[in-house]
This record gives structure tokens, C-alpha cells and sequence, in this order.
């Protein structure tokens, strides 16, 4: 799928043409921007959070001459991402923590609700974590670029991108909700 300008004919959208270039199946889910945070998304069109991952940006501290490392970390939304033991021991680093909306924006060119691991800039060479529960779901929907849409996908399509890698215990699942007395 690809955007149109009158002027110069079809736009290129590169998390369309790289999935386009992998053979990856998907369907693209239309999204009301207001809505493209994952508990508002979930919660207005539907879907099962267990069947909703999370792109998350996260960057370790940098040591001393080196850049500051990063990793894209791919979580369902029941689930709690494990930044400071299994993320960080991965990154090599001796802190890290989510990005920031702006830092994420700069590196991935896309805003928070919207992020996905695929169609990144060509700088942008992070590894991408899937966690290992991820890939037990039949399809997930996943950030699709923009806040305006979603993309919904078995999880083998993920692995099919470069630097991807399913991780075991990269997230927690979340404690069950207490009721309330």
C-alpha cells in the first residue's frame, strides 16, 4: 500500500514496501490516532490485549568512547518488559531505560503508538527482541508506522527481519487485576 501525490504518482512507505520485500502476510487495521495507545486501542476496536505487542525503543547507558546502546523490544501488552535484568544484561550495559518519545521519534521516525520494527530508517540498525511469549500467539497486531494504523500478523513474519531474534523472559506477564473492595 502506498500513499498518492498527484504531482509525482505513488509515495514509497517503507514499512509497506519491507513488508512487501519479505513476503510477510499481514492486514493492515485502519486506527483513529486518539486511539493508537494500546490499552485505548484494545479497549475501542476489540482486540485482545494478549494479542497486542508493544515496539518499544529501549537504550542502555553508554560506556565510556562507546555510543549509547539500543534495542527495539517487541512485548505483548499483558506483559511487563524486563528493562533492568534480562534487556539490560543483553545490551551489555550497566543501565537502561525506555527512550524517550522524542528520542524514539528521532531514531525510528515514528511517534509512540505507532512504532513498529518494521520500515526503519536505514541509521537505524538496532537489534529487534521479540519476546519468546509473543511468538506463542496465532497473529498479533503491532504498531504500523504511524498512529493512524495497525498491522495485524502471524508472529513468524517478525523473525523475518533483520537483527530479530525471539528472546526468552525478555518480558514478565502482569499480575492479574485485583478486584476491588
Amino acid at each position: 500500500m502506498t500513499s498518492h501525490d498527484p504531482v509525482s504518482g505513488p509515495m514509497p512507505d517503507p514499512v509497506f514496501d519491507q513488508l512487501a520485500a519479505l513476503g510477510i502476510d499481514h492486514e493492515v487495521m485502519a486506527c483513529d490516532p486518539a486511539l493508537a495507545d494500546t490499552a485505548d486501542f484494545c479497549a475501542a476496536y476489540g482486540i485482545d490485549p494478549a494479542d497486542s505487542a508493544n515496539a518499544i525503543l529501549v537504550a542502555g547507558k553508554a560506556r565510556e568512547g562507546e555510543d549509547r546502546p539500543f534495542a527495539l523490544c517487541l512485548v505483548l501488552a499483558t506483559h511487563r518488559l524486563d528493562v533492568n535484568g534480562t534487556v539490560r544484561k543483553r545490551l551489555g550495559s550497566r543501565k537502561a531505560s525506555f527512550a524517550g518519545a522524542d528520542e524514539t521519534a528521532a531514531m525510528t521516525g515514528m511517534q509512540i503508538g505507532g512504532v513498529t520494527p518494521f520500515g526503519l530508517p536505514d541509521g537505524c540498525t538496532v537489534p529487534i527482541w521479540i519476546d519468546a511469549d509473543v511468538m506463542a500467539r496465532d497473529r498479533v497486531v503491532v504498531g504500523g508506522g504511524s498512529r493512524d494504523r495497525k498491522l495485524l500478523l502471524p508472529p513468524v513474519g517478525l523473525l523475518a527481519l533483520p537483527g530479530a531474534e525471539a528472546v526468552q523472559d525478555l518480558a514478565r506477564p502482569l499480575p492479574p487485576p485485583q478486584p476491588e473492595t
